[in-house]
């Protein structure tokens, strides 16, 4: 063999090199949100009073985060689909009126109320994907126009059920205490084992013995749940393959047999029906619904997905980075209240943090990648 045959069969491509356990740690995508997570977390213990972490301040911040990482986890998987969806917050209102309506209104059952909304919502989803694909307008523009046209039908909605109010009342009223449902859309979970804890002393209680912290918040365990289901998706089933796929060149994707289209469709849907989730519970929760629900939730969303790794140009970011990414937002949302800070200074915060987190996801992913 020649000499430069042998230096040829030397050469290995670079792809196929091993990289070490840092590199392989910097190409995580929610390592951002997780440092600011612990950076964040250490800035409250120093600077708000103790409450915040015991138990019921715990649950106090965590009950807001989860009902954003909700929908910052749809939106995660949909923009490393490549696309935005800018009418989540309408959603919330919307699925919340459209579960609504049928309980108070029409005198119907929780189990066809619901399916009505989240019949709607993949309805939403599917048109608005369908939209996109079609004329190959950014989804930015195209959810833009829906944020306002959910917003106005919700109002249309309202005034039309109540005779002019833009709030829908006797949502609880017409829902048995004792249905099945009930439970897992309103409330807290493991209500049974709280009081045991606070029986045995491990919990605070009132005076009255009632525990202070009477179960976790239903929205928690959805969220936790979600996350779960949506990192297993994107890490260990082919759909998954094809999400990343269809937002990192989507060319190529349809080239090797990828249904691109199919894919964002449902990535649309499921961002709907996350909304949905929440308008529900909201509704449910509250006992009623109104035209204001979900204001600005859409951009909220979308920074706890960036601040959790995900690109704006697709085909990058995980599940579990919008996850810390909304217990960021949460922890600092109520948090703040612990602490002599002003509270506008949130808003303050918030824009911060998204730019840090962007400049931070480039910059490290640039080194993680040797500079490319």
């Amino acid at each position: 063999m020649t000499q430069a045959g042998a230096e040829k069969l030397q050469v290995v491509d670079e792809r196929l090199k091993e990289a070490s356990w840092i590199v392989k740690l910097l190409r995580r995508p929610e390592l951002g949100a997780i440092a600011g997570t612990i950076l964040v977390t250490i800035f409250f213990i120093i600077y708000a009073n103790e409450q915040m972490f015991t138990l019921g301040g715990i649950m106090s911040f965590l009950e807001p985060a989860a009902q954003l990482g909700i929908l910052a986890v749809a939106a995660a998987m949909l923009m490393i689909a490549g696309e935005f969806d800018l009418g989540v917050g309408s959603m919330i209102a919307f699925g919340g009126m459209m579960v609504g309506i049928p309980l108070v209104t029409w005198g119907w059952p929780l189990e066809f109320s619901l399916l009505v909304a989240f019949g709607f919502a993949i309805a939403v989803g599917v048109i608005g994907g369908t939209i996109v694909l079609r004329t190959a307008l950014p989804s930015f523009i195209v959810t833009l126009a829906f944020l306002f046209i959910l917003r106005g039908a919700t109002l249309i909605g309202l005034k039309w059920s109540t005779g002019g109010n833009t709030q829908l009342r006797g949502i609880r009223d017409v829902i048995a205490e004792d249905h099945w449902l009930l439970e897992l859309i309103s409330g807290n979970a493991f209500e049974g084992a709280f009081l045991k804890l606070a029986e045995m002393g491990w919990i605070d209680t009132f005076k009255s013995g009632v525990p202070k912290v009477q179960g976790i918040p239903v929205e928690v365990i959805w969220f936790i749940l979600i996350t779960v289901l949506a990192t297993w998706v994107l890490l260990r089933t082919r759909f998954g393959n094809w999400i990343f796929a269809a937002g990192g060149d989507p060319v190529s994707a349809r080239n090797v047999g990828v249904p691109v289209a199919r894919v964002k469709i449902i990535m649309f849907c499921t961002t709907a029906c996350a909304a949905t989730l929440v308008g529900v519970m909201n509704a449910v929760d509250f006992g009623s619904t109104d035209a204001s629900r979900g204001l600005l939730k859409e951009f909220e969303a979308i920074i706890a997905a960036v601040i959790g790794g995900c690109l704006l140009t697709g085909g990058y970011g995980s599940a579990v980075g919008a996850f810390f990414g909304a217990i960021i937002f949460g922890m600092v949302s109520i948090g703040i209240t612990y602490t002599d800070i002003d509270q506008d200074m949130f808003k303050i915060f918030l824009g911060a943090m998204l730019l840090i987190a962007v400049l931070f996801n480039n910059y490290i992913r640039r080194k993680a990648l040797g500079g490319r």
